[in-house]
């Protein structure tokens, strides 16, 4: 890898592209830490300082890159763009206008893209209003005796909701201008981002406790396998062989070739851990407004809201199943893709073209998936699970999940890098 990345800042076409990319991203960092006007600094780090935040906050600093408990200007980081994202692919299912502009090719994407960027808005705009809303009443830090918003006029509140959805769409922008001109893809590099600023700091707060180096390198053993769990599943494919027939039009030949249907385990991705964690964290932000001491509220607090409660890993478990194949059967359609085979003349040997195909497909799909989201669920419990056993507290939102993102983003930049080195280096294929 370093090396490709050596052979890339030699290539001067690949190097402005590099430092492009590695610029965009020190802006976002830099804008992660600018306080949003309005919002007294001093005191945000005298609270910082004694954090309690429930879970679901959790999620959401882990993808602004701590940005959020900074109530800065990029405090609601990534997070709106990636649920409008989702809400869009599952309005799919359910709208039919969005399907068609899904098979129009790049026209209809070019439209689904702009209704994301409109409902990241709107999003960002129903998010900022809550956060800042969550922040005056003292539930984004617990126990904390100064303010952080000290003038709570309306003026005020009003600047600060504009600044903060006017963050998330410059955040979107920068995005959109790493995948256009940058290398990789811009939204999952800000996410990278994103995750790789807290997680040093969350496994080093590790060694503060008793025992503390001990089990930090207990824990650094337990994310060095599952990194490598992640690049073995994240690399391996189920090839389905696709052969397609040779026929006539007019005097020329076409047809003939070979190809295959690469299935990856994981095909869903890190979206139903997302899922799982974000519905499993509102019932504690709930809690968060009932009476301490009424039962429902004790319930929940001893049942729900501990990552080690036995009934919260079971929910969570069952929930990352459920979204795995919730999330695959509306990315991968089998009925679809017999369909496009059947048209242009391709079949997996050994199947009829069709409805014989589909179903073969739908078999494969079904059988990849179900050790997919088994996968995805040890990876995302097993750190939290050592974490537990070993007592340490620290608070890492996601678990393996970040490590999933990390490291597939990395991945799939790597790749991007080498390929666009292969289409300027032509030695090996000349000679």
């Amino acid at each position: 890898m370093l090396t490709a990345f050596a052979r890339a800042f030699r290539t001067p076409d690949l190097r402005r592209k590099l430092l492009f990319t590695i610029g965009i991203i020190v802006i976002y960092r830099v804008g992660s830490f600018i306080p949003t006007p309005g919002v007294d600094y001093p005191n945000v780090q005298q609270c910082i300082a004694s954090q309690d935040q429930n879970d679901l906050l959790g999620l959401v600093n882990l993808f602004s890159g701590g940005a959020l408990l900074q109530l800065s200007i990029f405090a609601l980081g990534i997070m709106p763009y990636i649920t409008a994202s989702i809400i869009v692919q599952l309005l799919r299912v359910v709208i039919p206008h969005f399907e068609a502009l899904h098979k129009e090719g790049q026209a209809g994407q070019a439209k689904l893209t702009q209704y994301t960027r409109y409902l990241t808005i709107a999003l960002a705009i129903l998010q900022s209003t809550t956060v800042i809303t969550t922040a005056r009443n003292g539930l984004l830090f617990r126990n904390c005796p100064v303010d952080v918003i000290p003038d709570d006029s309306f003026m005020t509140l009003t600047l600060m909701v504009i600044t903060m959805t006017a963050g998330t769409g410059l955040i979107m922008w920068l995005g959109e201008l790493i995948s256009e001109r940058g290398i990789g893809n811009g939204m999952s590099l800000l996410i990278f981002t994103s995750i790789a600023a807290k997680f040093p700091t969350a496994l080093w707060s590790i060694t503060s406790g008793a025992g503390g180096f001990g089990k930090f390198a207990v824990v650094i053993v337990v994310v060095v396998l599952v990194i490598g769990l992640v690049v073995f599943v994240e690399q391996s494919q189920r090839r389905i062989p696709v052969q397609y027939a040779k026929r006539m039009v007019g005097r020329k030949m076409y047809g003939g070739s070979s190809t295959y249907i690469p299935i990856k385990i994981n095909m869903a991705g890190v979206i139903p851990v997302i899922f799982a964690s974000s519905i499993l964290a509102v019932p504690g932000l709930i809690a968060q407004f009932g009476d301490p001491s009424a039962d429902w509220v004790v319930w929940i607090s001893r049942h729900l809201v501990p990552q080690g409660a036995p009934l919260h890993i079971t929910l969570y478990t069952l929930m990352i199943i459920f979204f795995a194949f919730f999330y695959t059967a509306i990315t991968f359609n089998p009925d679809e893709v017999a369909d496009n085979m059947k048209k242009y003349g391709g079949f997996i040997p050994g199947i009829r073209a069709g409805r014989p195909t589909a179903e073969y497909l739908d078999y494969v799909i079904t059988r990849i998936t179900s050790a997919g989201s088994v996968y995805l669920a040890i990876v995302a419990l097993l750190p939290t699970l050592v974490l537990i056993a070993l007592g340490v507290e620290t608070n890492i939102p996601f678990g393996g999940s970040s490590i999933i993102i990390v490291v597939g983003v990395g991945l799939e930049t790597v790749k991007q890098i080498d390929a666009q080195l292969q289409q300027r280096h032509y030695e090996g294929f000349l000679r």
